[in-house]
């Protein structure tokens, strides 16, 4: 049971504090209800080009992380299609060093045309690197168009196009900043060595003068159910053939999203799993084959992946794909192995729930989701899916019309 409070500021701003008095550190993580899908299509990637501009200065502070190095404190950040995370850590007697440089930069961002260049380049170049130059790096930004027609999930974080972020002007970055990054659309946890009473007191002198914002109404398109198989077919230079195969899935707070969950452990969870039991160790179809899903908050995608063995024809090691999963489809999963997956995913909660890092990451995302007390649920949702759920939602899931493939064939050197 990770216990908690929770208080909000007159300007909107929630604040949630786990107090841990065995550790000597804290940690302050402010998370901004703003991702890759809240952007204009036209004008993509700004909500990650935003988690580096927040570490340009702000008003009064002109370097983020040196006051927080001399705290003894060390930060970092991530955005993705549905939030921004910025969050420190540093020695529980510091912690108003952490409060004074995260309100700062929400109440007045240091927007210089100097900042912009510099942190536009440094996007420019990670997506060039890490996504336009990279072996298998335009998968998801061919595998999201593909699978996604309406819904804004259909563009990666990185954004759409390397031109969106090359064009951005300064009128640009200040609109999407006082649309998002304001009190009424922000969480603010804090766990560690520290109480309830000093959290607020602190909130209170460092952000409760921040004028309120208007909380972001999101109105996103929802993306219609699929009706046929989509496939699509690309040649590139990389090592090996790759088969990629995705299906829609439930959104985050669904109960189906634990089935999905589970499912993923079942086909891909190790060195057991039947995945890799059946199309990498016996059939040798595969040098490696993965099953995964992105977490998001809306509707999003379960994926198969995997890299063919040199000489297995794409269309064989797709057969062997589908039939693994029509097993799943039509025939119970036996008890050992449910409990099995089961258990790996209690180990894994429990895991992620021995760090102060964590457990205030947790909290935000649950309280973003609706319901901070989701954190002492999540377990309970898992344990209860049952073996005739996991084969109904596989059915669900697995409908060939929901599927989604792409080949991605190696091209034959001369």
């Amino acid at each position: 049971m990770i216990l908690y409070d929770k208080f909000t500021l007159e300007n909107g701003l929630r604040v949630l504090v786990h107090e841990d008095s065995s550790t000597p550190m804290a940690v302050v993580n402010v998370m901004y209800d703003v991702g890759a899908r809240d952007e204009d299509p036209g004008k993509t990637g700004f909500a990650h080009l935003f988690e580096h501009l927040m570490f340009g200065g702000s008003k009064h502070i002109p370097s983020y992380d040196e006051p927080l190095q001399v705290a003894g404190g060390e930060n970092n950040a991530y955005t993705t299609n549905d939030l921004t995370n910025y969050y420190c850590q540093l020695p529980a007697e510091n912690i108003e060093t952490a409060f004074w440089l995260e309100s700062d930069r929400m109440l007045s961002l240091a927007f210089s045309k100097k900042s912009l260049e510099v942190q536009r380049k440094v996007v420019m170049e990670e997506f060039k690197e890490h996504y336009a130059n990279k072996p298998y790096g335009d998968v998801w930004f061919k595998m999201r168009e593909l699978a996604y027609t309406v819904h804004p999930y259909r563009w990666q974080t990185i954004g759409k196009e390397l031109s969106h972020i090359e064009n951005a002007t300064i009128t640009d970055v200040k609109k999407f900043f006082f649309a998002h990054y304001c009190p009424a659309n922000a969480i603010l946890v804090v766990a560690g060595n520290t109480t309830t009473v000093q959290v607020k007191a602190l909130a209170e002198k460092w952000f409760a003068n921040i004028p309120a914002g208007e909380k972001y109404n999101r109105q996103l398109p929802a993306e219609p159910k699929q009706t046929a198989p989509r496939k699509a077919i690309v040649k590139a230079n990389v090592p090996l053939d790759a088969l990629y195969k995705c299906w829609h899935m439930s959104n985050r707070l669904d109960d189906g999203y634990y089935a999905a969950e589970l499912i993923t452990d079942i086909l891909s969870g190790g060195g057991s799993s039947r995945l890799y039991q059946a199309l990498v160790k016996e059939q040798q179809l595969f040098s490696n084959i993965d099953c995964y899903h992105f977490g998001s908050t809306d509707p999003g995608i379960l994926t198969i992946e995997g890299k063919l063995v040199k000489g297995v024809k794409m269309e064989a090691a797709d057969k062997a794909i589908e039939a693994e999963i029509e097993k799943i489809k039509t025939t119970l999963i036996e008890e050992k192995e449910l409990q099995k997956v089961k258990n790996k995913t209690e180990a894994s909660l429990a895991f992620e729930d021995m760090s102060i890092m964590n457990r205030a990451s947790s909290l935000a995302n649950y309280e973003l989701l609706g319901n901070a007390g989701l954190i002492n649920e999540e377990l309970n949702k898992y344990q209860s899916i049952t073996r005739e759920e996991i084969r109904s939602y596989a059915q669900q899931i697995f409908d060939t019309n929901n599927c989604n493939t792409l080949y991605y064939y190696a091209e034959e050197k001369l």
